[in-house]
């Protein structure tokens, strides 16, 4: 295995860990102790960190080893703004989209994702939820042809997972509360529709800064004084 491949592996991997919440039971870990836990050296887990480090989902403690970013409310919206200023220059290229142009079979990969994710969405399946979401939304931004827009976007999605999975991994009942549009976001864009895939990106955005809000509404723990 090339250490290039393995280093990608592990990066991969780490951040599957950050994403469920079971990398570090208080958000430290160092080199040796990523290294000990996938038996291999510490240079590869070393350059995985520094790259996660880089995709902002780490921060570097020197010294001590690393840590679990931890993105804020303000955080949440300010990258859920900034995928907006981006989605919004794209619908707003002419021709639209540019027909989003593709070939037949990457829309068939980018329906079954978009199933997948309703499903798992529809069920409140976290985990599965997670990897088809953003395996959807990097086949759908694959379609326009400018992997910096695609690499900028996936990162931020990354990132909102990581806030907000920690506070839906604290609620009891998942089923129903998440975003399912993805097969209707498909069809938008294979067809070309630039208003309606304007309206469902909006949707989503909605969506997501309201159940952000809620769910940090309801982490705030009550005064017993208030009681």
């Amino acid at each position: 295995m090339r250490r290039s491949t393995l280093r990608e592996q592990l990066a991969d991997a780490l951040r599957e860990e950050i994403l469920a919440g079971r990398l570090g039971p208080d958000g430290e870990f160092t080199v040796r102790e990523i290294a000990e836990h996938y038996g291999v050296s510490a240079t590869p887990v070393r350059e995985a960190l520094v790259d996660l480090a880089a995709q902002g989902l780490l921060e570097v403690e020197q010294h001590r080893g690393f840590k679990i970013k931890q993105f804020s409310l303000a955080d949440f919206r300010h990258m859920i703004e900034a995928q907006a200023l981006v989605n919004d220059g794209i619908l707003r290229r002419r021709p639209p989209l540019n027909r989003w142009d593709a070939l037949p079979e990457a829309f068939t990969s980018i329906r079954r994702r978009a199933t997948a994710a309703r499903q798992a969405a529809i069920a409140g399946d976290l985990d599965i939820l997670i990897a088809y979401d953003l395996r959807f939304w990097r086949e759908l931004d694959a379609l326009l042809g400018n992997p910096h827009i695609g690499e900028f976007l996936d990162r931020l999605r990354v990132r909102c997972w990581a806030f907000t999975v920690p506070h839906l991994r604290r609620q009891r009942v998942l089923a129903g509360r998440l975003w399912a549009g993805h097969p209707d976001l498909a069809d938008a864009v294979e067809r070309g529709e630039a208003e309606e895939t304007e309206r469902l990106l909006g949707d989503y955005r909605d969506h997501a800064l309201t159940l952000a809000a809620e769910l940090t509404t309801l982490a705030v723990p009550r005064h017993p004084d208030r009681e």
